[in-house]
């Protein structure tokens, strides 16, 4: 078979992009279960410890993951990816690709609980500073923020869990004019619903764990690369302009062109952090891909009914979801998310925590668990889970009180859906 053609949509990507079959060879792609790889010479292995660009060791590439990382790599229209071993070590190794101790970044404060962790108190211990901006900052605002040390601008497309819209050009508007690269998490949007780079940004990070998986199956993550950004140019990053004395000297920017971050990524980070996932999961996550498509215009469909029953309720006190057209990042939303806003809704019940949780309780379609953006309905209480340790004040500013809920809505029946809440909220 050929290759297909990078002008295909991305129904076609999903199912086709990464994996060619060879004459003879299998239709679907093969699990190639292995930790090392044969040669026919020790001439040829030391060539790849000063530039491993073939296969060597699976904890730098694998096969199996690799078509995958070609496939998400497609779909999202980047120059590359490298698959991880969870979402949080995508989000880890896609700063420290470019931020070092002294340095600083900037990021939105309306994302996953587990990121502000990471980025408001682990990246601290290692020296690199966070600073924290409104989604609704002004252009100016945040430019106020810039520093001779900041390295790079974060925001999450679809806030987990507020909903908040993340408005990706107004960022990568400032970003680009500091010479600095703007990151999106794409995780609950995916790119069935919108991909970043189309709007400016420069690299995207998911949880595979979430959509793109859909089955609850396996933990991972992704970086993908979008091969646009002037390192050169920039002149911020000598990592990339300069020689790495650990691979011999190679410079990125001159020897990898449009793939020098995600390479640099793979040769530096995978191969000291070495969070590469298994053959396995990588076979479990193109399954998803394959299905991604199809899935989340049903998710839409399912949680836009969801949201408008929700918002006829009187114990409901507030919905969030950018899709109803009195959301406040509707706008927003109409731009970067035309074809729907995810499965996912946030919604405030009155009476604050207490009634959450016997709400949440009372719930016998939807399981209460600690996941997000299944085949199955779930339900969560961030307050009292995922955002548990952030304080009052950082609970604000990520949208979030005692009375939401995030509600993930699933494939199930949407009428069955619907009985579900009726019969909770009444028990609530």
């Amino acid at each position: 078979m050929k290759p297909i053609s990078s002008d295909v949509k991305i129904e076609t990507k999903a199912l086709h992009a990464g994996y060619t079959p060879e004459n003879g060879g299998p239709r679907v792609l093969p699990i190639v279960q292995s930790t090392t790889y044969a040669f026919d010479s020790s001439e040829h292995i030391a060539a790849l410890f000063d530039m491993p660009m073939e296969y060597m060791y699976s904890r730098f590439a694998n096969p199996t993951c690799d078509a995958v990382e070609k496939k998400i790599a497609a779909m999202e229209g980047g120059s590359g990816a490298m698959l991880t071993s969870s979402g949080q070590a995508a989000s880890l190794l896609s700063v420290l690709n470019l931020a070092n101790t002294g340095d600083s970044i900037i990021a939105a404060s309306a994302i996953y609980g587990g990121t502000i962790n990471l980025f408001g108190f682990t990246l601290k211990k290692l020296g690199i500073e966070c600073i924290w901006v409104s989604n609704d900052a002004t252009e100016e605002e945040i430019q106020s923020l810039v520093k001779p040390n900041t390295r790079l601008i974060f925001g999450e497309t679809l806030a987990n869990p507020a909903l908040t819209v993340f408005d990706i050009e107004k960022f990568a508007k400032v970003a680009h004019a500091n010479q600095i690269p703007l990151i999106v998490d794409n995780t609950f949007a995916t790119p069935v619903l919108c991909r970043p780079f189309e709007f400016g940004a420069d690299i995207v990070v998911h949880s595979t764990t979430k959509y793109m998986d859909g089955h609850a199956l396996q933990v991972g993550g992704v970086i993908v690369d979008g091969g646009t950004f002037d390192w050169k140019a920039s002149g911020k990053f000598p990592e990339f302009t300069e020689p790495d004395e650990s691979y011999h000297g190679v410079v990125y920017a001159d020897a990898f062109g449009p793939m020098a971050y995600i390479i640099k990524a793979r040769m530096q980070l995978m191969r000291d952090f070495g969070c590469y996932p298994s053959a396995h999961s990588a076979f479990l996550l193109n399954l998803g891909l394959e299905t991604l498509p199809v899935r989340m215009k049903q998710y839409c469909a399912n949680a836009l009914k969801v949201a408008k029953f929700l918002q006829t309720q009187d114990k409901v006190l507030s919905v969030h979801y950018p899709a109803l057209e009195n959301d406040p990042g509707h706008e927003l939303a109409a731009k970067y998310l035309p074809l729907g806003t995810s499965g996912v809704i946030s919604f405030n019940i009155k009476g604050g925590r207490h009634t959450a949780e016997r709400f949440i309780n009372a719930l016998e379609l939807a399981t209460n668990e600690v996941h997000v953006a299944d085949i199955r309905t779930c339900v969560l209480h961030p307050a009292s889970s995922t955002h548990r340790q952030l304080t009052d004040e950082q609970l604000v500013a990520a949208g979030i009180d005692g009375g939401m809920i995030r509600f993930s809505v699933g494939l199930e029946n949407v009428d069955d859906i619907l009985a579900d809440l009726k019969q909770a909220l009444d028990k609530a």
